[in-house]
């Protein structure tokens, strides 16, 4: 009988899904990712042969209700928000667990059905970095967490408090000498009786690449050996592929997910097999990421990471792809109101596009991509701005300024502050208008060009080219967005923005 095998191509995903951790429940994988700022947040991916994967769910719709997180404060929280969410399952029971970084406070959210819900969660008054939640065979609980010096909490058995009575204590200081970013972004395993810890660092000697480091040990409280498991950028521009989880397969091979920076896109994930030599672990083939490689399970298809969208929904629900850009006003947004259309209402003024309530986003992906979509004018109102964005800090946008004396089809980019910088403008008659992206992020090119149409078939570019960069007040790849604002003193009541034929393409090859 042929045994079933699939093959996996690397990168897994090239998209922003960083800081990821994966586990295994039958025989199903389930993997959770860093959504910051995004909404809903902590996403949620399955797959059956590791190779194909595809959204389930999300972890919370939202999660703060404060100013910073409704996008009313004037700054956002970007880049702040849930970071390096620990997956784990116990005992029937899913756990996800991450630290806000704009409110300081550890979250604990668990549910019996992963892929529906509902979770019910916990908030410490306690800040964890870089969390690992991690079940010991005597079902005590733990967060390890830390950067550079790598602490022990003991939770209680439900997960609801720290143990007042539990371990807490300094674990280990991790490596210092020749490193600019010592151990962080941990993961924690207990197998046959040896207690592992991964952690990805940033040395500034040597090949000065990041790494994926293990630490091992044959009692929870140490002492620890440490040893370099993987030091490969895959011929990209010295980016090492690090930090992620380990697990084992049905078969009982072993795999590790990790992920790489890349530029402007984000930081994208891979896949490699992994084998254990005196129980220490070997990721990849003689110390370097393969492009591919087979895994012994059936394939499965997935379902695409992001999706064009015709908006002609019998309900206010949208495709598990679409995240809001902060905390959505519900009341601002429908499908039902015109059938077959986006409506953007633009009842919460905002100073610039980086601060405009409603604006809803997908990932971007390599090498390039487009998007492309119909926008309806006629329910804007002088002082309103509605179009398309390539939303990182450094953004870029096409689409139309209202005014009272007319209607002006920009591009802008921002001016250095958050504001919008026009770098073209033309007078626009039409009611309606077509506006489209090209994102090519091939081999760290990362420009992304504007384009505007009358009938969406003939094209005519606008502005200028943006080079694409990836900022850390953001931390977020570059994101396709829809947009509808009103800035300060626009003319009252509000007006709308209605969105069509949302689509997008992915182009694999880098030529």
């Amino acid at each position: 009988m042929t045994k079933p095998e699939t093959v996996v191509h690397n990168p897994l995903m090239w998209a922003d899904v960083p800081d990821v951790d994966v586990i295994r429940v039958g025989d199903i994988f389930y993997m959770v990712s860093t959504s910051m700022h995004s909404m809903p947040g902590c996403p949620i991916m399955k797959s059956k042969d590791l190779a194909h994967w595809e959204l389930v769910s999300y972890v919370f719709d939202t999660f703060e209700d404060t100013p910073g997180h409704n996008l009313l404060d004037g700054k956002g929280v970007y880049g702040q928000g849930s970071w390096a969410a620990s997956l784990r399952y116990h005992k029937g029971t899913f756990y996800v667990c991450f630290n806000c970084n704009d409110t300081h406070q550890f979250y604990v959210y668990r549910t019996k059905d992963i892929e529906n819900g509902p979770w019910e969660r916990t908030v410490f008054q306690e800040f964890f970095h870089d969390p690992a939640l991690f079940f010991d065979d005597d079902d005590r609980v733990y967060v390890i967490y830390g950067g550079g010096s790598i602490h022990i909490a003991e939770l209680t058995e439900d997960l609801r408090a720290v143990k007042p009575d539990g371990i807490r204590q300094l674990l280990m200081e991790t490596e210092t000498e020749g490193i600019s970013l010592r151990c962080e972004g941990g993961h924690a395993y207990k197998i046959n009786g040896m207690y592992y810890l991964f952690y990805i660092e940033w040395p500034n000697t040597g090949s000065c690449m990041r790494r994926e480091i293990c630490y091992r040990s044959t009692s929870l409280l140490g002492p620890y050996e440490r040893r370099i498991v993987l030091e490969d950028d895959m011929g990209y521009h010295n980016k090492g592929v690090a930090q992620g989880a380990i697990f084992d397969l049905p078969d009982g091979s072993w795999c590790s997910m990790l992920f790489q920076d890349h530029d402007a896109v984000g930081r994208i994930p891979y896949l490699l097999p992994l084998r254990w030599e005196e129980d220490w672990p070997v990721l990849g083939y003689n110390g370097k990421v393969p492009e591919s490689f087979t895994v012994p399970l059936k394939t499965c298809e997935g379902k695409p990471l992001v999706i064009s969208d015709d908006f002609n929904h019998t309900e206010n629900r949208l495709a598990l792809n679409w995240q809001w850009n902060h905390n959505p006003e519900n009341s601002l947004w429908s499908f039902t109101e015109r059938p077959g259309y986006l409506r953007l209402h633009t009842g919460i003024s905002a100073e610039s596009v980086l601060m405009a309530k409603n604006t809803l986003t997908q990932r971007t992906e390599g090498p390039r991509c487009t998007a492309e979509v119909k926008l309806s004018l006629s329910g804007l109102k002088p002082g309103e701005r509605a179009g398309l964005i390539a939303l990182q800090s450094h953004f870029g946008t096409v689409g139309i300024r209202m005014e009272k004396d007319g209607c002006f089809l920009t591009m802008c980019v921002n001016n250095g502050s958050g504001g919008e910088k026009e770098e073209e403008e033309i007078p626009w008659k039409q009611n309606e208008v077509y506006l489209k992206i090209a994102f090519d992020f091939t081999d760290s090119r990362d420009i992304a060009e504007f384009y505007y149409s009358e009938d969406g078939e003939e094209w005519c570019s606008i502005g200028r080219p943006l080079k694409m960069l990836y900022t850390l007040d953001h931390f977020m790849g570059y994101r396709i967005g829809l947009y509808a604002y009103a800035v300060p003193g626009a003319e009252k009541p509000a007006g709308y923005a209605d969105f069509s034929g949302f689509r997008y393409a992915r182009k694999d090859s880098e030529e």
